[in-house]
């Protein structure tokens, strides 16, 4: 195998894995707020998804004040964001239709029909009018992109670096989700160290 292909297949599975992640935090921060809470903890919980992503310097150039909406925007659509949903599924599907070759009929479709319908569910205003449905749609996606890998790819070469995008990405994640919360459970409720 070519490592172009090998890395190709690598980060298409890590962006569609990003994707995911991005959306979970998201959708945990949007129900959360929607919980009777004082405006601090509020802030403090789109601050830390913020850091959790490592994008608050990035996000702070462009907005003033942390809002959700535009937190969540900007975590979403926007272009500039190379970790928003947007940026993470686009990369997916051209990731995916380079070595188009190298994956089945079904990856291929399930990463390009994903793209096509994230940008038709942008347009028609999905995102506004339901976050919570339209992060449950992209959590689905990304199971149906990991369901289709296994039952449609042989187990070769091209099927484990695709394995391995996820889970480094996955296990990224967590790390950092780990690290953020473990400095705000410090400081929160132990008292900050000296």
């Amino acid at each position: 195998m070519l490592s172009r292909t090998a890395d190709h297949l690598f980060w298409m599975a890590r962006y569609t894995e990003r994707a995911e992640n991005t959306a979970r935090m998201l959708d945990v921060n949007y129900q959360t707020s929607l919980l009777p809470q004082s405006s601090e903890a509020t802030e403090q919980g789109w601050r830390g998804l913020l850091s959790i992503s490592e994008l608050t310097h990035d996000y702070h150039r462009l907005h003033d004040s942390l809002n959700p909406n535009e937190v969540m925007e900007f975590m979403v659509c926007d272009e500039s964001n190379p970790s928003s949903i947007h940026s993470c599924l686009r990369a997916a599907r051209e990731n995916a239709r380079a070595v188009r070759g190298t994956l089945t009929t079904e990856v291929w479709e399930t990463a390009n029909t994903t793209w096509l319908e994230f940008k038709r569910l942008i347009a028609n205003g999905s995102f506004q009018r339901d976050p919570a449905d339209f992060f449950e749609w992209v959590k689905f996606r990304s199971h149906l992109s990991r369901g289709v890998t296994l039952g449609t790819m042989l187990q070769d070469e091209s099927f484990h670096f695709l394995r391995i995008g996820t889970f480094l990405e996955r296990a990224d994640n967590t790390a950092r989700l780990l690290d953020v919360k473990y400095h705000a459970a410090e400081s929160e409720f132990f008292g900050a160290r000296e």
